[in-house]
């Protein structure tokens, strides 16, 4: 499995319609931000064709199927006011039944609010700011588009320091001196690149518009004030009428920093965050999570600097180079959740500024993040 050019981005370009019987659902996609502005998007989805799953054949298309299904239905959720705690049968049971083929939960998540959400302007040139666009939105503006579209670009630069993580290992267990500096030097490589693009977030997304105006939509129904019984999906059998509580839409649901925690050995101590932290991979493309598991399952790149740096101080030097690194990038991110969300002021019970997006004390959890990344300095 190699990550060199996309990091966990798909391989090729999502589609930008499904297949054929679909048209009524990739045209109410398409109108979204404009159906929301009219306050009618529960009477539209209601008057929806059936969405027939057995069209569905690539996997592709499944992924389409699953983001258009998660943003009609986060949009049917908190697109009006008052917030509802049932989603018709119209919609839950086809999102349920691609949820499931994808052995994800049906709920908006960061598989398909970005990485299954974007297209190149141009298809001979890389995925990057600057060449791509999304292909859904729920309000649309320059600031929900540069929002998730940083993200994007994020992912694709995270493959080098993906791809480096295997042979890395391998490295260890053939004690190779150079080959260890050389994977952890393309991890600092990749990493300084996505510090990078992380650091162009405010060039087009304001932090009161993004609170205002693009977080409402990506709430989950887990620790949500507005929501504090879950969940009901009509006609879901498996969930026989009972509430559900999934997380919303959170940064933490992308596979690159918890891959590249295990790779680099950067451990939580056991208490809520690690089992949140934990609970995310129920969210992450299967993919994803096979591939962490992987990583898991083979040698300590860390055990390895430790046992080798004093003969070999250059193993050190780019062990601690990964870690500053990383540091930077929570560093970074917990600015911006004190800038974007903490600092913001909360309007309603539905949108809260004490509570990320996942359900969690979001600046206690960043905060230790960014100091037990700390800690891991060799």
């Amino acid at each position: 499995m190699s990550y060199l050019v996309r990091g966990f981005l798909p391989k090729n370009d999502p589609p930008s319609h499904l297949p054929d019987g679909f048209e009524a659902w990739d045209h109410i996609a398409s109108q979204l931000p404009k159906i929301l502005v009219c306050g009618e998007i529960r009477s539209t989805i209601k008057r929806m064709p059936p969405f027939d799953i057995t069209k569905l054949k690539e996997e592709a298309d499944w992924e389409r199927a699953m983001m258009i299904l998660s943003f009609l239905g986060q949009a049917y959720v908190w697109g009006v006011n008052p917030v509802v705690s049932q989603i018709p049968a119209e919609i839950a049971i086809p999102w349920h039944a691609v949820a499931t083929r994808l052995k994800r939960l049906p709920i908006l998540s960061y598989a398909s609010y970005a990485l299954h959400n974007f297209r190149r302007i141009d298809p001979a040139l890389p995925v990057a700011i600057g060449n791509i666009v999304l292909l859904q939105n729920f309000l649309g503006g320059i600031d929900e588009e540069w929002f998730i579209l940083i993200h994007v670009d994020i992912e694709a630069k995270a493959g080098l320091a993906l791809n480096a993580i295997i042979p890395a290992q391998e490295a260890v267990i053939k004690c190779d001196d150079d080959a260890v500096i050389l994977h952890l030097s393309s991890m600092a490589q990749s990493l300084t690149a996505m510090c990078d693009t992380l650091d162009q977030m405010p060039k087009n997304c304001d932090p009161y518009i993004y609170f205002t105006r693009v977080r409402p939509y990506i709430h989950g129904w887990k620790n949500n004030p507005a929501l504090p019984n879950g969940m009901g999906y009509e006609g879901v059998p498996e969930y026989q009428g009972s509430l559900q509580k999934f997380r919303g839409e959170t940064g933490a649901q992308s596979s690159i920093i918890p891959a590249l925690d295990v790779a680099l050995v950067v451990t939580h101590e056991d208490d809520p965050l690690k089992r949140y932290l934990m609970e995310m991979r129920d969210y992450m493309p299967d993919a994803d999570r096979v591939f962490i598991q992987k990583i898991e399952s083979g040698p300590s790149v860390r055990d390895y600097v430790l046992s080798r740096y004093k003969q070999v101080p250059l193993l050190r030097e780019r062990y601690n180079e990964t870690i500053d690194l990383m540091e930077r990038f929570r560093s970074t991110h917990l600015r911006y959740a004190d800038q974007y969300i903490n600092q913001q002021s909360q309007k309603s019970m539905s949108n809260p500024s004490a509570v990320g997006t996942g359900g969690t004390p979001f600046m206690t959890y960043l905060a230790k993040h960014k100091v037990e990344t700390d800690r891991h300095r060799i």
